[in-house]
């Protein structure tokens, strides 16, 4: 027969103790905070047996710290349990933590009420990650629909007959997709490096045009691996690049033309890729906040390639200089 067990204060301290809460008590007339010491570990708050609140609001993320301040307010005439989630700003760490407990004084003892406090930090990131990957897909789903539609009007505008302009419009589309590929690699694809031109040569080579006999699209990279975990961010850095080229730049006109080059610096450490655009419309700089698809790849390049880019605007073609760490780069 099950044995039922009595659950004592040893049982319900190792019960907290594997599932990681920290306990708190807040006494709401002196404003005092009673943490153990998982709650002081979470807050990176030195030990002491009482802390006010205003002690604790050093740590809250300032973006955070007048709605915390509401939230811990409003508990007393919350009716149920509440959940107040907020960020701590922990040196140049940023940690999720969850406050929980019961509103309107429910369970109240000597003016004191009681909660946890959960460290949520994980299951926040997989959050942000997931709205980051999903604002990526729409903007990119966006982008190839557009990039779709012109690539039909190049094919249509160079082609002297309908098989002609069907084969090439097939040709690019085959391209693009095996360029999309190197965006966002399919789960279980084996892992590969590849050469930093022949990368750009496929990124880029739905978008050329033979005009006059020349390719109006230059590639002239040192020849470098790119690792497989930097192959995904180079690649929707590029992508995002010729797409704002075809809908406004140099390649969106028959005669418009993008030269890419490298050259490294000091102790050979660093890679500059310098894209020039020329020959397309005059050039205007944006004067609107970054949208999405610039903030993206500034993510994709600070973060994975340990980098940076820069975007020059002469009136006769947009200039971008991407900056990378080549020890990221063959990762």
């Amino acid at each position: 027969m099950p044995t039922h067990i009595v659950w004592d204060v040893d049982h319900l301290r190792a019960a907290i103790e594997g599932a990681e809460v920290g306990l708190w008590s807040w006494n709401v007339d002196s404003d005092e905070i009673s943490l153990d010491d998982r709650s002081l570990n979470l807050w990176g708050h030195p030990s002491s047996p009482h802390v006010t609140f205003e002690e604790l609001s050093s740590h809250i993320h300032p973006a955070d710290r007048n709605r915390v301040r509401a939230a811990f307010a409003a508990t007393r005439r919350t009716l149920g349990s509440f959940e107040v989630d907020f960020r701590l700003k922990l040196d140049n760490e940023i940690r999720w933590i969850s406050a929980r407990g019961q509103g309107d004084d429910k369970g109240i003892a000597l003016r004191v009420m009681f909660g946890v406090f959960l460290d949520v930090t994980q299951r926040k990131q997989t959050e942000e990650a997931n709205e980051l990957l999903a604002g990526e897909m729409s903007h990119r789903v966006r982008n190839l629909l557009q990039i779709a539609s012109t690539l039909t009007h190049i094919a249509a505008s160079s082609a002297t007959t309908v098989e002609g302009m069907a084969a090439d419009l097939g040709n690019r589309l085959m391209a693009l997709g095996r360029a999309h590929s190197l965006v966002r690699p399919t789960e279980g694809s084996r892992a590969r490096t590849v050469l930093l031109g022949d990368l750009f040569s496929i990124l880029l080579s739905p978008y050329d045009l033979e005009t006059i006999g020349a390719r109006r699209i230059r590639v002239s990279l040192p020849r470098l691996g790119v690792g497989e975990k930097a192959i995904t961010p180079l690649a929707l850095v590029v992508h995002e690049l010729a797409t704002n080229s075809l809908k406004y730049g140099a390649l969106s006109v028959p005669n418009g033309a993008v030269d890419v080059s490298a050259s490294t610096h000091g102790d050979e450490v660093e890679l500059s890729i310098l894209w020039v655009e020329r020959g397309g419309p005059p050039v205007v700089a944006p004067t609107a906040s970054s949208g999405f698809g610039s903030r993206m790849i500034h993510h994709a390049v600070s973060d994975d390639l340990g980098g940076s880019i820069a975007f020059d605007w002469p009136q006769e073609g947009v200039v971008v200089t991407l900056r990378v760490d080549e020890h990221r780069l063959s990762c």
